[in-house]
């Protein structure tokens, strides 16, 4: 029986230079820039349905993001028909788009397209899913939810969520709220968890209290050093004693004046998939220390212990490690601060565009956890030069900054646009993911999408 040869993304994955070898019909030592030509360029070209004006400037080893996908941007009217692939699954849950991508069904996990992602604010229904146990009962009388504020504080809090609205001054504050491990499908070889691409993150109005006014009411004593946060969805396996997820955060970023207790989403009440009636909201870090359905901050004295702290739980390797080996416990931090992604909303990746056109405008959002966004820039040549984008002003701190950018094309084609965010510490996106970690956490290289013209 002969050798099944692996897929196109199988291949580039694990083997990019014979990857190579395989497309374009060249050595492997042979580097791809100024190589392409002949029947090479023309087996790409019958590809993606149109010629490559940029193919000399295509990096080694870089799969193709005509290959990246279930099918070509745009296949020739000509190809024949070949057998259906495994597609995305379309999220069918009451009040969310069909647009959503289904990646996990226990516990129920969804992103957002990038496309979907081109609204100012992120409507309720675009929203990214993301659970860690089960989804509990809707709350019948919301107003008599139970939060609790203990442990190291000077008053021991317990306040239903209506004197939570009476006692405390309500604020909004348009904010990213981004999964830990969004970017991590981005990571060779593959890492555990959700495969996320670009969409684990959504931008919503949030109405609620400041977390630090709450707590000045508690007292916070000088021996607090971390933060334990709990919400009231049962663990997975049904059992009432196990915890589905407790995390928290150091007592500085706790004290952070952007931080809510939130009862509306965009306006209206949480949905229940959101955490109705009440959730945390800590913007910047990792979405899993935000609790949904919350009920309690234990204010601790020491770092806290509970489920998804430790070991490679939401944590990231200090020192670089040999993607896919083994794990040292002592090289590991927590992930804080998410990293700093720019992603292009409009055009779709994929779309077709009318032959003659010579400018294709660009939309976008960029964001970059604690930090803001100091630039994005666009290239449409693999690469080799780039041009500033337009970058608007976030409403306040923790808003995303969207972008736009007008991009010249020198002729009918197919193209690869880029973007690239750079932080206002001077640190940029990088051109594949790098820090690899067995769970799959930081991810965020460049978002690439393809357009054809004509």
């Amino acid at each position: 029986m002969s050798k099944i040869e692996r897929s196109m993304e199988e291949l580039y994955k694990d083997d990019p230079e014979r990857a190579d070898a395989v497309v374009f019909g060249r050595k492997p030592d042979v580097s791809r820039r100024g190589f392409m030509g002949g029947a090479g360029l023309a087996a790409i070209g019958a590809t993606v349905g149109g010629a490559i004006p940029f193919s000399q400037n295509m990096p080694g080893g870089l799969m193709p993001g005509a290959f990246a996908q279930d099918k070509p941007a745009a296949p020739p009217a000509a190809a024949p028909a070949a057998p259906a692939a495994k597609g995305p699954i379309p999220l069918n849950f009451p009040g969310k788009s069909d647009k959503l991508v289904v990646l996990g069904e226990k516990p129920l996990v969804a992103e957002t397209p990038e496309s979907q992602l081109d609204d100012d604010t992120t409507p309720t229904d675009k929203f990214y899913i993301r659970n860690n146990g089960q989804i509990p009962e809707m709350a019948k009388d919301p107003d008599k939810w139970k939060i609790t504020i203990d442990g190291e504080v000077n008053n021991k809090l317990e306040l239903t969520l209506g004197e939570l609205k009476a006692k405390f001054k309500p604020v909004t504050r348009r904010m990213v709220l981004e999964c830990g491990g969004n970017g991590r499908s981005f990571f060779t070889p593959e890492a555990r968890g959700n495969q996320w691409t670009n969409g684990g993150v959504g931008c919503a109005e949030w109405t609620g209290v400041r977390v630090t006014d709450v707590l000045k009411a508690a007292g916070v004593k000088p021996s607090a050093v971390f933060s334990g946060h709990y919400g009231a969805d049962p663990h997975l396996s049904g059992d009432s004693n196990r915890v589905a997820l407790s995390r928290g955060v150091p007592i500085k970023k706790l004290m952070d004046e952007n931080n809510l207790i939130v009862w509306n989403m965009n306006g209206k009440p949480l949905e229940n998939i959101h955490g109705f009636p009440v959730r945390l909201v800590i913007p910047g870090w990792p979405g899993s220390v935000s609790s949904k359905w919350f009920t309690r901050i234990w204010v601790r004295d020491k770092v806290h212990d509970g489920q998804g702290m430790g070991a490679t739980s939401y944590r990231v390797a200090i020192q670089p490690m040999v993607p896919g080996g083994k794990p040292d416990p002592k090289n590991f931090k927590d992930l804080e601060s998410m990293p700093v992604r720019s992603i292009i909303t409009n055009p779709a990746d994929g779309t077709k565009i009318p032959a003659g056109t010579r400018e294709v405008k660009l939309r976008g959002a960029s964001w970059a956890g604690d930090h803001e966004v100091k630039q994005v820039d666009i290239s449409t040549d693999y690469g080799a030069t780039w041009h500033r984008a337009q970058l608007g002003k976030p409403k306040n701190k923790y808003d995303w900054q969207r972008w736009t950018a007008t991009v010249k094309l020198p002729s009918d084609g197919y193209y690869e646009i880029w973007t690239r965010g750079t932080d206002s510490r001077g640190v940029s996106q990088p051109f594949v993911a790098g820090f690899w970690n067995p769970q799959g956490y930081g991810a965020n290289p460049m978002h690439r999408i393809r357009v054809l013209v004509g």
